[in-house]
């Protein structure tokens, strides 16, 4: 048995339909499959596919119960540090990633830069952004990691 890949990553929104909006409109993600569970509470729910179709995103109303990495926070200054740090999607450009992010209520975190990592350097253009929900989105342009380790 081996580990085939990331499945997806599951989002519990403080507001559903704000959330799936910010999903749809700004990263182009299409609704893949909408359902709900009354006996776990979940009023809505729906699997998100990339324009890739590579990647999935799990969105699930406030109210779900549902398996957590952490307890959800009563006010968005109790938000814990966990083990997530942040989502990262590749993008063409970051930097239009970003002012269509912000102009869908999204809020700066670090605005578009390019970095400089490691020894040989690898150019890295990135943004960050705290989505309309509170998640921590990177948009960063395609990186060949592969080309430093192959030295």
């Amino acid at each position: 048995m081996s580990i085939k890949g990331l499945a997806h990553v599951a989002i519990q929104a403080k507001d559903y339909q704000a959330t799936l909006a910010f999903y749809t409109e700004v990263l182009e993600f299409k609704v893949a499959h909408h359902w709900s569970l009354p006996a776990f509470k979940i009023n809505e729910a729906c699997m998100l596919l990339s324009p890739d179709q590579r990647t999935c995103i799990e969105l699930f109303d406030d109210e779900a119960v549902i398996a957590a990495q952490g307890k959800k926070a009563k006010r968005e200054e109790d938000v814990a540090h966990g083990a997530l740090l942040h989502l990262a999607f590749y993008v063409d450009n970051a930097r239009e990633t970003y002012q269509k992010a912000l102009a869908h209520g999204a809020k700066a975190c670090i605005e578009p830069d390019q970095l400089s990592l490691g020894e040989p350097p690898l150019i890295v253009r990135n943004a960050l952004v705290h989505s309309p929900n509170g998640e921590i989105i990177e948009f960063i342009e395609e990186v060949d990691w592969t080309r430093s380790a192959e030295g």
